[in-house]
């Protein structure tokens, strides 16, 4: 088993995983990750392993996603069974690998190598809104990272030609900031906008002040093939679905 993952130029072990190349089947085929669903949990071991293997860990540790903005210090490991209730999480311990799911929200990875410590966070339009990716910086800070040494890659995410949002998403972006209009578009159908949640995100790192604010621009639901997509899913009437991992390691 090969899993599919994607890079992005990041000075450590990383790779935002595809649904590519794991051993589930039916809607979570092949490489879901997810531990909180209902697909086969020897299968799901099986594929995490494969990730974690790629990045030269044991195991990559992850989180219960809220779509919130705490950030869970990874330095000391816990079990599957006792994932801290989080939205993104940082290390500065050699050898361990973090990582978040997702089916269309973004996926984003941080590394310092120079202070030698990494982030991964979960943004959906709301923790991006709210504040995750500032938090998750601040938290490496804590742990000896610098801004400008920092970089953060937005990895595949639902992409804004197949991101159709009401009022009440725009509503709550712009009244942070009424600039954060340039990410909207009209949409299909009245009183709807596509938004552009990966160019929102790059902007919110931009601001900062980190080193490089960087996002791949892969669109989930458009590339079936490659990604599993929550909105696809949604479109299709629902049932079960499968997550990618995206995850990073510092070298042991």
């Amino acid at each position: 088993m090969t899993p599919g993952f994607l890079t992005a130029g990041l000075a450590v072990p990383h790779g935002f995983f595809t649904r590519q190349g794991g051993v589930s089947s039916g809607p979570y085929a092949a490489l879901n990750c997810s531990l909180s669903g209902q697909d086969d949990p020897e299968a799901v071991r099986r594929n995490r392993a494969a990730c974690a293997q790629v990045l030269g860990a044991e195991a990559v540790l992850g989180l219960v996603q809220v779509h919130g903005v705490a950030v869970a210090d990874a330095r000391t490991p816990w079990t599957d069974d006792t994932r801290p209730t989080a939205d993104a999480l940082v290390t500065n311990r050699p050898g361990q690998a973090i990582g978040v799911l997702t089916a269309d929200c973004a996926p984003v990875l941080f590394a310092d190598l120079r202070a030698g410590v990494i982030g991964a966070a979960h943004a959906g339009w709301r923790g991006a809104v709210a504040g995750v990716l500032e938090a998750t910086v601040e938290a490496m800070e804590s742990l000896g990272a610098t801004r400008a040494d920092m970089a953060a890659v937005v990895g595949p995410c639902i992409g804004q030609a197949s991101y159709e949002v009401g009022p009440d998403l725009r509503d709550a972006v712009l009244a942070r900031s009424g600039t954060d209009a340039r990410f909207f578009t009209p949409g299909q159908r009245e009183d709807r906008w596509q938004f552009d949640l990966a160019g929102y995100c790059v902007a919110r790192l931009a601001a900062t002040g980190i080193g490089r604010a960087d996002a791949l621009f892969q669109d989930t639901l458009a590339l079936e093939e490659k990604f599993f997509s929550h909105r696809r899913r949604t479109l299709a009437g629902g049932g079960p679905i499968g997550h990618q991992l995206s995850a990073l390691a510092l070298p042991g």
